[in-house]
């Protein structure tokens, strides 16, 4: 590293707060599916800053659309209608197949919203405030306090207590973990369609439809956060459509944006005539004419380059390749995932591969301490999937 890095990294070390571990690198451009920092070192990024960047760096459709809304304009409030929001919301829908659209800033805004709308939707029937919500041990919804009073790792929440009260955790995928949690007062049940933070495991068919049933006989709400693995990563618009089921409440974010910050929390028009009403809920940024616009072109894309029918066809080129990579090295325990949001399970720490594939220009990220993710743009082809392969085989070996 360079001394212009080093520089910045010791300005950053004194003025940003000290929230994040951040890896040795000051990142400047990108093009298509590579990286830059700002001494020129080129970087093949298998994290598309978190699941967000699933069109690249070199969509010149994406980036004309949002310089034209720049130049109209950025902000309105929610006092008035504005047209990017209006095409969003509208693609959103028939894309995810449900009917009502809140647009947020952020994904630990939309799980906020999907709470509240459960809470209001079970006090409108029984007019208590005493309602619980299920949530599944090992999830990750955010890091405000009602995401994380949902999040099942209790190393997030120990720091904060106590929550928002009335949640309890059940173990992923184990219906009757679920069903012991269960009571007169549970009003909904949230889950990742597949748990990203928590070690980039899919919900089991039988699993997810029996909770579905359950929640359908008792009038529960069924929230599923597909914030990381909705937006195509799994090969479909949503994780959820592989299932044959439909959430009550959805939220998504990441790759909504693909990078200009924008989340969203969708329902069925059952739920939206019966939870929030004018005044329950709001938010200054949220669905801004700048946001919709680059969320708009988004969506746009995905129906029509069929984004996720790409992610169908090089998955599982590159399932195939970390089989392969599994096979050879005997300090690889396991390979899970689904679509373009795989994880390899190691038997100690990642961090050592990720700083060394981080020195031979390619960008990894983990998801718990033993765990490599990948979860690269989804336009990736199968030259980036064996160029990756290439350098962490070298890394693991080092």
């Amino acid at each position: 590293m360079g001394q212009i890095s080093e520089n910045y990294i010791s300005e950053a070390e004194s003025a940003l707060l000290h929230t994040y571990n951040r890896y040795h690198v000051v990142l400047d451009k990108g093009e298509d599916v590579y990286l830059y920092d700002i001494e020129g070192k080129k970087y093949l990024d298998f994290v598309a800053g978190i699941a967000v960047f699933a069109l690249g760096y070199s969509n010149e459709e994406y980036k004309n659309t949002i310089k034209k809304q720049a130049d109209k304009i950025l902000h309105t409030s929610n006092y008035y209608y504005n047209v990017p929001a209006i095409s969003a919301a509208k693609r959103l829908k028939k894309l995810s197949g449900l009917d009502r659209v809140f647009f947020t800033n952020s994904g630990a805004e939309a799980v906020e919203g999907a709470i509240k709308t459960a809470r209001k939707y079970a006090y409108l029937k029984d007019g208590k405030t005493d309602h619980e919500i299920i949530a599944m041990n090992h999830s990750f919804h955010g890091r405000t306090m009602g995401a994380l009073s949902v999040t099942g790792n209790s190393h997030y929440r120990e720091a904060f207590g106590p929550g928002i009260g009335n949640i309890k955790f059940a173990d992923y995928n184990d219906f009757d973990s679920v069903m012991a949690q269960v009571t007169d007062k549970t009003c909904a049940i949230i889950m990742e369609t597949v748990q990203g933070e928590g070690g980039l495991t899919p919900a089991t068919e039988d699993f997810l439809k029996k909770v579905r049933k359950l929640c359908d006989e008792r009038d529960m709400l069924l929230i599923l956060d597909e914030i990381q693995c909705g937006m195509g990563r799994t090969g479909y618009n949503f994780a959820f459509q592989k299932y044959g089921i439909k959430p009550d409440v959805m939220t998504c974010a990441k790759a909504l944006g693909c990078g200009v910050p924008i989340g969203a929390f969708v329902m069925t028009e059952k739920v939206g005539q019966n939870s929030l009403v004018a005044g329950d809920h709001g938010t200054t940024y949220g669905g801004n004419p700048f946001a919709c616009a680059a969320a708009d072109k988004v969506l746009e894309i995905f129906e029509r380059d069929d984004i996720a029918g790409h992610v169908k066809e090089i998955a599982p080129y590159m399932w195939e390749k970390l089989d392969e990579l599994e096979k050879k090295h005997p300090s690889i325990i396991e390979h899970r995932g689904a679509g373009l949001m795989q994880g390899l399970v190691f038997n100690g720490p990642v961090a050592p591969i990720i700083n060394k594939a981080l020195e031979n220009g390619l960008i990894l990220i983990n998801a718990g301490s033993d765990i490599l993710r990948f979860v690269p743009p989804l336009i990736i082809e199968k030259k980036h999937v064996d160029e990756m392969i290439s350098i962490l085989d070298k890394c693991i070996e080092d």
